[in-house]
């Protein structure tokens, strides 16, 4: 076999079958996955949560993880954050001719390590081979099954005033990550993307405080667009301030020296919780035990002043309105 794809891995034939047999199925092997059917069948009971999500992050390779890594946690995460503990994977890509098989198995792998912290199984799959010069190297397209336990009911609309906002950790890892690597840039102190599997942590919240009423992970547009998404959903303002969002220094250095706020920044490694405020302290406390919310902080509150709108008290003193980019700060992030 050739050490690059080529167009006949995607034909269904001969070729496509090796691929899925010497490259995926090694990493990937599980009963369900094995049959090779075109659907997997499985049985679950009560209510189910379902995901999809598409991945073209630029580089594939990155440091602190990969197009594969981010494909699997961000997966995981969106699961997690309507609650749900997360079973089952799947795993389609699209790749272009001329692309490494050598690459390929390395991303895979990578799919595998973080399927295997996750605790979820990929059960289905599919590969596309694209003429070369068609695609940039490797799509991406991962869908999640999970399921919600009784009781658990949390949406991005069920925010109350006077509930606190709690962040897991520092903010911009993953975006300035990514910019490094695609620029080049060299940093004193070397920046890795955040990219991590949420849902352990979600299930540990969860057991502190069944009364959690919203959780998202702040990926494209930050910090910044996931509470106002809070806001305009729920029909509240909240306030947050500025001198309790943790934010590494050299992630601070790096968005000073390119103009951003790291509010806007990337992340996919963090949760934003909106929590009863008497089961703040108890939920702090359990997220700061976890590896992933060691760092974490609580930032703000929800308010009943300017509902729809986020507002920041600054560490000069001032407040001022945090609205949503109208723009792309970093495109192709995950």
């Amino acid at each position: 076999m050739s050490d690059v794809i080529l167009l006949a891995h995607g034909s269904g034939g001969k070729l496509s079958h090796d691929l899925v047999k010497k490259t995926f199925l090694p990493s990937l092997a599980n009963t369900m996955l094995n049959k090779l059917d075109d659907s997997a069948i499985f049985e679950a009971s009560g209510r189910l949560a379902f995901t999809t999500d598409s991945y073209v992050v630029n580089p594939i390779f990155f440091p602190g993880g990969d197009i594969g890594r981010l494909a699997v946690c961000g997966t995981v995460n969106d699961l997690s954050m309507s609650g749900a503990k997360p079973l089952y994977l799947s795993l389609s890509l699209i790749v272009e001719e001329g692309f490494s098989l050598s690459e390929l198995d390395h991303i895979v792998k990578s799919v595998k390590a973080a399927a295997a912290e996750a605790g979820v199984n990929i059960i289905t799959g599919d590969t596309k081979v694209v003429n070369h010069g068609q695609a940039d190297k490797l799509f991406i397209n991962t869908s999640g099954i999970g399921i919600i336990s009784p009781g658990v009911d949390i949406s991005g609309a069920n925010a109350k005033v006077g509930d606190k906002v709690i962040l897991s950790g520092t903010i911009g890892d993953h975006g300035i990550a990514i910019m490094s690597q695609r620029e080049g840039l060299k940093f004193s102190v070397p920046i890795e993307s955040d990219c991590a599997p949420l849902n352990k942590l979600v299930s540990q919240i969860l057991k502190a405080s069944p009364r959690i009423h919203c959780f998202r992970d702040p990926t494209r547009g930050g910090l910044a667009t996931t509470l106002n998404e809070f806001a305009a959903q729920s029909n509240v303002g909240i306030v947050v301030e500025e001198d309790k969002i943790p934010v590494k220094e050299s992630v601070k250095a790096a968005c000073e020296l390119l103009g951003f706020d790291p509010v806007y920044v990337a992340n996919e490694g963090k949760l934003v919780a909106i929590v009863e405020p008497n089961d703040a302290d108890k939920v702090l406390a359990k997220m700061k035990q976890n590896s992933y919310g060691r760092n974490a902080a609580l930032i703000g509150e929800v308010s009943d002043a300017h509902p729809g709108k986020v507002v920041m008290k600054t560490k000069l003193g001032p407040s001022r309105i945090v609205d949503m980019l109208s723009g792309e700060l970093l495109p192709r992030i995950c």
